[in-house]
């Protein structure tokens, strides 16, 4: 295979990070292969997230949101051909919406790997698709795709280094408390976090805490109920997703709501704890053997992540 096209819908960071295991397997798997990167929103691989080092080449259609207009349908094909890459050999649809689906089989290929209506698009069928998208396209190809997790030791040497300045010890909890998104109440109470990271400080363990600058009256109240707790972000020039990883490899364990800093967070492959209220943990949890999933769904038959006690959650500290 010489060119494979990756297509994301999702537009936030989480949605983009979530696909580093698949494109660092894909990328070992298919070595003499160029990964094209053709994306609804932005692409983050070559902006915020570019110090991972992600290669991908972009592809810029000129067709806003690209698969969420029925209009692209019209456009797809001429302006995929006007860029002269002639035909892909394997597209990979990473979505299941089949409009986009419908829209991206407009773009010139061999084979079109995608999970939408049970692979009702997709060139080779397969007996049942599960959530691992390696697992379908080992399945797809006939042919073992090794799955391979994040190196930490990959991100950039300074940024290895100002995390060691910013923890130098080895006795610290991460806290990820905030929601981007804030159309689903996924956020836990702060109460019920200030409680556990005061219950964590007698267990001689330092809070470390993952919450954007902008959130001064948030990061106050931490302080001032918590005097112990740590803000490294706050005080690095090299603030950027990738030291928040870095950052994550100096924790013992973290425990995070769902949401994009779970993911920075989880890349670094330590124990986790993540609360799950509305959202599905199944579709949305980090993949990794160390996270340990708290669904309020499962565990309370609520949606209402409230429901889940702070000693649910101390327990697996």
């Amino acid at each position: 295979m010489k060119k494979i096209l990756i297509y994301n819908s999702g537009g936030g960071l989480g949605d983009s990070i979530q696909l580093f295991p698949l494109l660092i397997s894909l990328k070992a798997h298919f070595r003499k292969t160029k990964f094209y990167y053709l994306g609804a929103h932005t692409n983050h691989f070559n902006g915020k997230l570019k110090e991972y080092n992600i290669e991908l080449e972009t592809i810029d259609l000129g067709l806003k949101y690209f698969g969420f207009r029925w209009w692209h349908l019209l456009f797809a094909n001429k302006r995929a051909s006007s860029k002269s890459l002639g035909k892909f050999d394997l597209i990979i649809d990473f979505q299941t919406k089949f409009r986009n689906s419908l829209i991206l089989k407009r773009v010139p290929h061999e084979l079109f790997y995608s999970k939408t209506l049970n692979g009702y698009f997709c060139s080779k069928k397969i007996k049942s698709y599960s959530l691992n998208h390696l697992e379908n396209l080992s399945l797809f190809f006939e042919e073992d795709i090794i799955e391979l997790d994040f190196k930490v030791n990959k991100l950039p040497k300074e940024i290895l280094k100002e995390a060691k300045r910013l923890l130098p010890h080895s006795n610290y909890v991460g806290f990820s408390i905030t929601q981007g998104n804030e159309y689903r109440k996924k956020s836990w109470p702060i109460d019920k976090f200030i409680d556990l990271e005061k219950k964590v400080l007698k267990k001689n363990k330092i809070p470390v805490f993952f919450i954007e600058k902008d959130k001064i009256d948030l990061i106050e109240k931490i302080k001032n109920q918590v005097p112990a707790a740590i803000f490294p972000e706050l005080n690095s020039k090299l603030a950027c997703p990738a030291l928040v990883t870095a950052l994550a490899s100096r924790l013992n364990t973290a425990v995070s709501i769902d949401n994009g800093i779970m993911h920075m967070l989880a890349l670094s492959n330590i124990p986790m704890i993540v609360l799950f209220g509305p959202t599905n943990s199944k579709k949305f949890a980090p993949k990794n053997k160390f996270t340990q999933i708290l669904d309020s769904k499962v565990l309370h038959k609520s949606k209402n992540i409230n429901s889940i006690e702070v000693d649910e959650v101390l327990s697996l500290i």
